[in-house]
Formats: structure tokens, C-alpha cells, sequence
């Protein structure tokens, strides 16, 4: 905006000099209150209405106060330079207080100036422009100062952010510089929109490297963020974020609210967020420090960092229902408050001659009962940047030897107005508010940290910005704990482990296992040639054992998780532990199964004459049950391994009470698609499972010690089919606990391998042990067998089991030769019977009846023929429809004969020999290969003979003796 041409005009507050003129001034400055402290002083009449406007400041020479503009008088001993003062004055707003406030402090550096002779022949004439906070009668006060007073060469003031912001940004347009002491909003830092914009005291934003530095030395990584909607909060609240961000400090969360906190601050706690760094008045400062008291969110475990420009005790001013004083002071308790530093605690003099304190005492006593400022400071320190800066501008002129003269200086003057601009950004001095030094634009002031203590603010610290260095008073700061509390819950990773000693024990267990079962392996090697052991499969016997030895070794590698291995030694395990017990589990209920089919194959099938199954037919079919698990478990690797993967649960408290929490972890094998592979090994040996019940129930009546395993297998099968439903579903359940699962899996592991394995070998242990020629002498073979009628009339024969025909030719060998002792014994009772016999018709009827009876024992013993019943049934009939009549006959013949006959005649011969020769026809030519001696005529032929002919099998036949 241009300027307009100066013109006169005399309001109803301007100095009328027309009418009173004025006299020399000795200072150079005019006063606009009519009270001088001078006599030389001759005070300009005021109208009564501009009176009320500066009645108590307490104005003194160099103070002109006006509404639109003063004139520039000239004194005998120099010139004066006009600043114009913009801020607020009047008592019916809320920050005229701080305008009346630092009037003293400005009079009290004007003195000393003009005292030091700093700019002579020149002094400062500061004219005060009442702006009262409000956007229009600021803009009307700053135009009226330019257009009706005199040509000011700087702008001292700006305390509103809305005015002053309007103000600065049309600064460029007049080349006028404006100094603000008071305008600490974040918005007039940008420099290419305010580029003649400075002030002495630090923005809002010149808090964050100080907050910044002091995160840092407790070494807080770890913060949350609570800001009130209100453009001076969000602006500082981004500011820090960016320096947070470039501190690598995690902003945990971010919340802000507009009139009640209570859901912001309960989020910052759901985040675990131990440090808060809130921006809000202190109205909202009671509501939050509520909301923390209800949320448990103080003490040793919090800490709160609030701004510090807060009223003194500005607690007891708040209006809050949500809780008492009490509870507020109590969330209250030990929180940083961050503000800017008023004055200087060191103990040096200032650019005035005067230490900090010094002056703080003149100010005290100048003031004379108006209510202080805490921006006095920064405004005393203000007016000595002016008078620096102009004392710099002048020193440039006159070493260019411009003819050009300060007070020249008019508002279209760009070189003058830059050579102002240039001169400010090199101030750099001590004032009673530290080192006084700009960086554009921006003031590099000190940073002052208080903590409430017993319900009182105490300064802890301070931060110096133009040192980058935070000092903290020693012991001053007093956390709640017994060490500054922790930027996070601090979270210790404790892995859910299996306990030694349960492992320890297990392990035991499991060995003893192991030994029981190459105990078992021991045995049956050693006695693989014994005719049980051999009857019963000796390889698949072995086969059963190493499945059982390779469960029980699964057991160890369970076991194991990372507190005893490295990450990927645990990856690993989880692929050889599935492999070694899917194996190990084929292994021993395959073979199981195998020799029950086999027992099944024999005794089922009824149109088989004869069914011999070896071992290694077995052992294909354990090897084909071995081909699908591998098929199985080399896609599942392929497609999916599996993987280690870390499951975290919910955070404990620490047991001991420390303020850490405790999140539980826990390693898995899994992998993408885990249910649909489980499911397929599922499948597969539940399959396998009830295969073998279904072979067992089968099989469940034949009863042949040395060669059926059947009922063990049964019982072996039950017992690991319900282990292992209740054992799959409670380890399921308990997979968050692993001593529970763990235990669960071993348990179950060594429950089956154990009872199968005893049930297989302890029955074979103690037979040996107990009877070890059981073999040879008991072969009495009972077949019971409870079938449909359609099967009742099947027929059986031993030759048909497996490997049995060396065991069987052995057992035959054996009954043979006691059947013919027996036979011969029988032979000798009929000669001596036969000797004693006369030859009578009658003797010759009892004696064929004697033969008949005796040839109905043999048969009884020597029975191996299908038609065994249907022989002795009629001889049984034969005999008894015949003994009456034979009886009857002897009795006659007893009458009718001699009794003395000769035994020797060729009539008894010839009837001994028609008797003898048929039983002993049935009684010898089997053993060489003659007649059976189950046929029932002795003209059978020898070609029917067991060695050349097969017997049809009858599982009702008894074998008596094998």
C-alpha cells in the first residue's frame, strides 16, 4: 500500500501545540499526561476524553501518546526519532494489562539510552497507539499513526496475533520494521509473508527444541501428543511434530479435542502413551488433569509436560465439576510446565550496565503499583534492539558519507528502509533476558522448566537456544518414582517355554521306553528261531519295534523350542519331528496290521485250499503304507513347509511389581494352508485305524497263540485310537500352554508305543519264560470260530499258515510215532483177547463186536478225514443195533459148543488176520505214505495219502496233541 501524503490533523486527542506551545524538552521526548517529573518539561492540554485513556500508565518523558499523531518537536540538544508503539491500553480489555505493564520498563531503557548518549544527537520518541485487541481500531490506529503523525521509523509493539498479523503483513509495503515483545503466535514466523516481522520474545513454537532436548536427556523415545482445537495449539502441535520426527522420537499417538478431553485421554492410554505432552489453556488444563485422575493416568508411571505460561495457581481458578481440587492437584502433581525465560538468572550486566536483578529492582519500583507484565523483559530488551539498530544505521551512513539523513526517512524510502532491515538481523547483545540474537526473525531466547511440587511451580531447568544446551538445576526436579518413568510400558518379551524339569522327566520316561523296547528287540532277535517267535513273524516284529523306537524319539524333539535352540534349528525340527513320528506311527501299526490281514486272508477266505502269505508280502504292503506317507509329507514340504512363527499374547503385569509388562510369546510350526494338511494326514490314518479295527474284530475268535496277534492288536488299536481323538483335542486346546501340550503329546506317545509294544512281546516274554517247551509239547490247536451258517460247513488246515511247514512236518512226526505206540499197545490187548477166544460162532460175534469198538477208538484218535462224524456214526449205530443179537447169539453158541477148541486151527487164523490186517493196515501205511487213517474202508487206495492228496479244512476239526 502506498502512502499518502503527509497531512495535518488535529483530533480531539492530538497534542495542540498551536495553542500551548511547548518549551524545550531536556531529553528530547514529549509526554502526553500532563505530570512531568521535569519543570522543563511544558505538557501539552489534552481534552478531558484522552485524559480517561492514559490515567494510571504513568507516562513519562519520551512517552507521547496519541490517537492519530503527534508532531515531531525539535529539542535544543537533538533531534527526535519517532517509534511508532502499537498495543493495547485500555483497561476494559483483556490484554491491556500487558501494554500498561511494560510502559515502565520502556521508560526505564528510554532513560538510560538518552542517558548514555547512544544515538546523539538523536533521541527516541515513542508515540503509543491504543489498538485494544481488535482488527479494526488496530488497522484505524496504524493508519492514522501514518498518515496524521510524523514519519516513525519503526513499529514497537503487536501483542494480539489477529492484529499484528494484519499490521506485519503490510510492513514490506511502508519499509517499515516492527519489533513485537509480546506476539509469541507460531504464524508470524514465516518469513516470506511477514519478512519485517521480529521480536524479542520467542514464539510458541521456540518451546519444541527445548521440549525436544529435554526428551532427550531422560532418554523418552516414546511420546503421545493432547491438543486443543485452537490454531495457536495446532500450530505449535505440528511444529513439534516435525522436530520430533528429525529427533527420531515416535510420536505414539496424536489426539485432539474441542471441549471435552475425556475420550482423547483415554485413547492415550489405550496406546500406552507414558509421556504426554499436552497444548491446551489452563481452563482445558482442568479437564484434562480430571480426565487423567479418572483414567489412573499419573503418578510414577506418567509424566505430563503442559505449557508454563499458565496464571499462578491457576488451578484454583478453574471452574470443574468432573472432580475436587484435591484429586486435581493429585494428577496434577510433578508435571513440566515449558515456557519462555522472563528474565535472566545469570549474574552478568546487560548492555544497560545492569545485571538482570538490578534491573528487575528498577522496574519494581518505577512501576508504582500498576499490575506487572511478564513480557516487561523482553520489551525493555526491545527498546535497546531499536536503539541498536538505528544506532547501526547511522553509523552506515555516515561511513557511505550519504548525504542522506536519518530522519529523512519517509515510508516510500526502500534503501533507508533495508539498510533498518539489514541492521536488526545483526543485533546480537546480553539483555535482562539473555542473549539477544535473532535467526530469521525469530528470537533465540531461553527456555525456562518448572514442576509442580507440593502444589507449587519450582523452576528445574532451563534451555539455552542459542547454546542448544539444557541445564537442570541440580536435585530440583522430583519424579514420583524412585527413577523418571519410562517413555513405554516396558514390555519383556518372555517366551512360553517347556520347564526343564517336565522335559527332564519326560525325557526319562521316554528313555526307559527306548530301552524296554530294544529289550523287546533283543529278545526277538535272540529267539527268532523259536517256534513261536518264528510263527508270529519275527520281521514284522522288528518292524513294530523300530516304529515304537521312532515315536519315542519324536518326544525329544517336541520338546525342544527356542530357549534351547537357534530360530532356524527350531524351523527345521518342525519338519524332522513330523516326519519321525508320521513314520514311526506307519511303521508299527502297518506292520500290526499286516500280520492281521494275514491271519484274515487265511482263515476267511473259504474257497483258498491252501494260502501261503511270506513276510515279504508283508513287507510290501508296510512299505506301501510308507510310499503314501512320504508322497504326503514331500508335497506338504514342497508346496508348504512349515514354518516357525512367533504368537504374541496380551500383556501381564510383572509379578514382581516392577513397572515393566510381561508379553507372553510362543513358537508355532505352521504354515499357509495348515488345516487342509493336517486333514489329509488325518485322514490317512484314521483310514489306517479302522482298517485295523475292522481286522481285529474280524479276527477276534481265532485263537492260535503262536501265530495270532489279533487280540492284542485289537486292544493295541482301541486304546491308541482313543488316546489319540483326546489327545489331538486337548493339545488343540491348550496349544497357548506348551508344558500342558507338550505333556499331553508325550504322554500319549508313550502310552501307545508302550501298551503296544507290551501287548505285542510281554504275552510271547512270559510264554518262553514261563514254558519253554510249549512249542513241542502243547499242539493242541482249538479253532472256535463264530460264523454264518453258510460257513459252518469250511474245513481248515494248519499246513496253510505261514512258514508252517518245517514246524508242522515236525508236530505231525511227533503224533504220528505216539499214535503208533498207541495203536501197537491196542494191537496187543486185541491178540491176547483174540488167543482167549474159541473158535464159536458166538466167540466169533463177540469178538468182530470187540473189533468194531476198538476201531471206533482208533478212528476217535486218528480223525484228520471231512467224513470222520459220518464213519463213527455208523459204526456207533452199527454197534448198537447189533450188540443184542450178537450177545444172543454167544449166549446159544456158549450152550450148543465145546468150550475147548484150538486157537490155532486155520479157521481162527484166518479170523484174527481179517481183523488184524485192516488196523493194521489204517495204523502204519500213513506214516509211509499209505492209506490215511481216517479212510474208512482199508481198500482205499494209497494215492489218497496227505502227502499226496490235500484235505479239505474244517474249522471243526480238534486236533488233539499239536
Amino acid at each position: 500500500m502506498a502512502p499518502s501524503p503527509r497531512r495535518r490533523w488535529n483530533s480531539p486527542c492530538a497534542l495542540r501545540g498551536a495553542e500551548t506551545p511547548r518549551a524545550a524538552v531536556a531529553g528530547g521526548v514529549e509526554s502526553a499526561t500532563g505530570v512531568s517529573p521535569k519543570p522543563a518539561i511544558q505538557m501539552p492540554i489534552l481534552p478531558p476524553q484522552c485524559l480517561l485513556l492514559v490515567l494510571g500508565l504513568g507516562l513519562g518523558p519520551g512517552l507521547v501518546y496519541g490517537s492519530r499523531s503527534t508532531t515531531i518537536e525539535q529539542a535544543a540538544n537533538g533531534t527526535s526519532l519517532s517509534i511508532m508503539g502499537l498495543m493495547p491500553l485500555n483497561e476494559t480489555v483483556a490484554k491491556g494489562n500487558i501494554g500498561r505493564g511494560i510502559l515502565p520498563a520502556v521508560q526505564l531503557a528510554i532513560d538510560q539510552i538518552r542517558n548514555i548518549s547512544l544515538l546523539h544527537p538523536y533521541f527516541l520518541d515513542l508515540k503509543l497507539y491504543d489498538t485494544a485487541c481488535d482488527n479494526a481500531q488496530g488497522l484505524k490506529a496504524f493508519y492514522d499513526a501514518i498518515k496524521y503523525g510524523p514519519n516513525h521509523l519503526m513499529v514497537f509493539g503487536g501483542v494480539c496475533p489477529s492484529v499484528t498479523s494484519i499490521i506485519a503483513e503490510s510492513l514490506k509495503g511502508w519499509n517499515l520494521v516492527q519489533l513485537s515483545f509480546a506476539a509469541t503466535t507460531p504464524v508470524l514466523a514465516d518469513k516470506k509473508k511477514y519478512p519485517y516481522f521480529f521480536r524479542t520474545v520467542p514464539s510458541d513454537n521456540a518451546v519444541n527444541p527445548a521440549i525436544v532436548k529435554f526428551l532427550k536427556h531422560f532418554k523418552w523415545k516414546r511420546v503421545g501428543t493432547l491438543t486443543q482445537d485452537i490454531q495457536r495449539f495446532s500450530e505449535v502441535r505440528n511444529d513439534l511434530t516435525g522436530e520430533l520426527e528429525d529427533s527420531a522420537i515416535q510420536i505414539a499417538d496424536t489426539e485432539s479435542f474441542s471441549n471435552d478431553p475425556c475420550i482423547s485421554v483415554k485413547k492415550l492410554k489405550g496406546n500406552d502413551v507414558r509421556i504426554i505432552i499436552g497444548q491446551f489453556d489452563e481452563h482445558m488444563a482442568a479437564k484434562v488433569f480430571c480426565c487423567a485422575f479418572d483414567e489412573d493416568m499419573y503418578g510414577s508411571k506418567y509424566q505430563w509436560i503442559i505449557p508454563g505460561w499458565y496464571q499462578a495457581l491457576w488451578w484454583q481458578q478453574a471452574n470443574t465439576s468432573t472432580c475436587s481440587t484435591k484429586n486435581l492437584l493429585t494428577a496434577m502433581e510433578g508435571y513440566i510446565g515449558v515456557d519462555f525465560e522472563p528474565l535472566s538468572t545469570k549474574q552478568i550486566k546487560t548492555i544497560s550496565g545492569r545485571t538482570p536483578q538490578q534491573y528487575e529492582k528498577e522496574y519494581n519500583e518505577k512501576r508504582a503499583g500498576v499490575e506487572p507484565s511478564k513480557f516487561h523483559g523482553y520489551a525493555y530488551d526491545g527498546i535497546w534492539v531499536i536503539a541498536k539498530t538505528l544506532h547501526r544505521a547511522l553509523e552506515y551512513l555516515y561511513s557511505s558519507k550519504q548525504r542522506q539523513r536519518i530522519q529523512d526517512f519517509n515510508y516510500t524510502d526502500h534503501k533507508l528502509g533495508k539498510i533498518f532491515l539489514d541492521a536488526m538481523n545483526e543485533t546480537n547483545f546480553f539483555g535482562v533476558t539473555g542473549q539477544v540474537v535473532f535467526r530469521n526473525g525469530e528470537r533465540m531466547g531461553t527456555i525456562k522448566f518448572t514442576q509442580l511440587q507440593d502444589g507449587k511451580e519450582v523452576k528445574v531447568g532451563e534451555y539455552n537456544a542459542v547454546a542448544d544446551s539444557l541445564e537442570l538445576i541440580n536435585d530440583t526436579i522430583r519424579f514420583q518414582g524412585a527413577e523418571p518413568p519410562k517413555d513405554e510400558t516396558f514390555i519383556i518379551m518372555q517366551r512360553r517355554q517347556i520347564h526343564l524339569p517336565l522335559y527332564s522327566i519326560l525325557s526319562t520316561i521316554t528313555i526307559i521306553g527306548m530301552i524296554m523296547a530294544s529289550t523287546f528287540l533283543f529278545f526277538n532277535i535272540k529267539n527268532r528261531n523259536q517256534k513261536m517267535i518264528k510263527m508270529s513273524s519275527p520281521y514284522m516284529n522288528n518292524l513294530i519295534i523300530l516304529g515304537g523306537m521312532l515315536s519315542y524319539a519324536s518326544i525329544f524333539l517336541f520338546g525342544l523350542d527356542g530357549s534351547f535352540v537357534s530360530a532356524n534349528t527350531f524351523e527345521t525340527l518342525c519338519t524332522v519331528r513330523t516326519w519321525i513320528l508320521t513314520v514311526g506311527y506307519t511303521t508299527a501299526f502297518g506292520a500290526m496290521f499286516a500280520k492281521t490281514w494275514r491271519v484274515h486272508a487265511i482263515f476267511k477266505n473259504v474257497k483258498m485250499k491252501k494260502k501261503i502269505i511270506k513276510d515279504q508280502k508283508l513287507l510290501i504292503i508296510v512299505g506301501g503304507m510308507l510310499l503314501i506317507d512320504l508322497c504326503i509329507l514331500i508335497c506338504w514340504q514342497i508346496v508348504d513347509p512349515l514354518k516357525r512363527t512367533v504368537e504374541e499374547y496380551n500383556l501381564e503385569p510383572d509379578p514382581a511389581g516392577r513397572d515393566v509388562a510381561i508379553r507372553p510369546f510362543l513358537e508355532h510350526c505352521e504354515n499357509t494352508h495348515m488345516t487342509i494338511w493336517l486333514g489329509i494326514v488325518y485322514a490317512y490314518k484314521g483310514l489306517l485305524m479302522l482298517f485295523g479295527c475292522f481286522l481285529a474284530w474280524e479276527t477276534r475268535n481265532v485263537s492260535i497263540p503262536a501265530l495270532n496277534d489279533s487280540k492284542y492288536i485289537g486292544m493295541s488299536v482301541y486304546n491308541v485310537g482313543i488316546m489319540c481323538i483326546i489327545g489331538a483335542a486337548v493339545s488343540f486346546l491348550t496349544r497357548d500352554q506348551p508344558n500342558v501340550q507338550f505333556c499331553i503329546v508325550a504322554l500319549v506317545i508313550i502310552f501307545c508305543s508302550t501298551i503296544t509294544l507290551c501287548l505285542v512281546f510281554v504275552p510271547k516274554l512270559i510264554t518262553l519264560r514261563t514254558n519253554p517247551d510249549a512249542a513241542t509239547q502243547n499242539r493242541r490247536f482249538q479253532f472256535t470260530h463264530n460264523q454264518k451258517k453258510e460257513d459252518s460247513k469250511t474245513s481248515t488246515s494248519v499246513t496253510s499258515v505261514n512258514q508252517a511247514s518245517t514246524s508242522r512236518l515236525e508236530g505231525l512226526q511227533s503224533e504220528n510215532h505216539r499214535l503208533r505206540m498207541k495203536i501197537t499197545e491196542l494191537d496187543k490187548d486185541l491178540e491176547e483177547v483174540t488167543m482167549q477166544l474159541q473158535d464159536t460162532p458166538e466167540k466169533t460175534t463177540y469178538i468182530k463186536q470187540n473189533h468194531y469198538q476198538d476201531l471206533n477208538d482208533i478212528l476217535s484218535i486218528r480223525n484228520f478225514t471231512d467224513n470222520k462224524d459220518g464213519e463213527k456214526t455208523v459204526l456207533k449205530n452199527h454197534h448198537d443195533q447189533k450188540a443184542p443179537t450178537q450177545w444172543n447169539t454167544i449166549e446159544a453158541s456158549k450152550t450148543n459148543k465145546d468150550p475147548i477148541e484150538d486157537i490155532n486151527s486155520p479157521e481162527h487164523i484166518q479170523r484174527r488176520l481179517s481183523l488184524q490186517l485192516p488196523i493194521l493196515h489204517h495204523a502204519y501205511l500213513p506214516s509211509i505214505g499209505g492209506v490215511d487213517a481216517s479212510c474208512a474202508s482199508p481198500c482205499v487206495s494209497p494215492s489218497a495219502s496227505p502227502r499226496h492228496r490235500h484235505v479239505q479244512p474244517s474249522f471243526q476239526v480238534m486236533v488233539s496233541g499239536l
